[in-house]
């Protein structure tokens, strides 16, 4: 059957509906812990709508709440959101073709559901021309779904005491860890996942997120060593049979 324009965005509506379930939660305890962050109400439906990374935003609002400094954020933030620097890495052939109005929008609303669900639906063997619709279709209802939760959690959080202690928040890291572990296929990649879990876990009392700072770019840097040291292996053995 042949695609259209808006076929393949209400197929990327569909494809990531059932991710949009770890997140839901996720983004109403943002929205309900931004008020006891510092944040005013315009505050933090700024921060969702322009910022719009779940991980960043909660990890930037504990460190404005324990008062570090805007260069420790940044940094931090910008880390922590280095995976996405690989993710675009990754979309860049899917993408090359499209004009500058689609692929800025495109790369705002990049996010660990819609690579998820992209790259798979880009891995078809079938033509790209509409491809892109598929992307934005996933991309608009991850962000719709963020901004709804936000706002849910701002103006409702309140109405349910301690909600943030129900431990709601696990959801989104189960998701992440339903997106990843498919994608673990070789050894340099497990080894990368298993010590950044590591570390994650061995430093996660260390100050303003530090710890996980420490565990991405060790992780980063196991995959990259491993991945040289292979293909050097390969070299080795392809030079020894000729």
């Amino acid at each position: 059957m042949n695609s259209t324009p808006q076929s393949e965005f209400w197929r990327g509506v569909r494809d990531t509906l059932p991710l949009i379930v770890g997140a839901i939660p996720f983004g109403i305890i943002f929205g309900t812990l931004s008020e006891s962050g510092g944040l005013s109400l315009w505050g933090a439906l700024a921060f969702s709508a322009i910022v719009f990374a779940g991980s960043a935003q909660f990890i930037a609002l504990g460190m404005v709440s324990a008062g570090a400094t805007w260069p420790v954020i940044v940094l931090t933030t910008f880390v922590v959101n280095l995976r996405h620097l690989l993710y675009s890495t990754t979309l860049l052939q899917q993408v090359r073709h499209l004009p500058q109005r689609w692929r800025i929008p495109l790369a705002f609303w990049l996010t660990d559901e819609t690579f998820a669900v992209a790259v798979r639906h880009y891995a078809e063997p079938s033509p790209i021309t509409h491809m892109h619709w598929y992307y934005l279709g996933s991309a608009l209802i991850m962000y719709f779904n963020w901004q709804l939760c936000t706002m849910i959690g701002i103006f409702f959080g309140r109405v349910v005491p301690g909600l943030e202690e129900w431990g709601l928040d696990f959801a989104m890291s189960a998701t992440f860890i339903g997106i990843v572990v498919p994608y673990l296929k070789n050894r340099p990649m497990i080894a990368a996942a298993i010590v950044a879990s590591a570390l994650g876990l061995a430093l996660h009392g260390l100050p303003n997120k530090l710890g996980l700072m420490i565990a991405a770019l060790a992780g980063v840097a196991t995959g990259f060593f491993l991945e040289q040291r292979l293909a050097s292996n390969r070299i080795t053995e392809v030079g020894e049979v000729r």
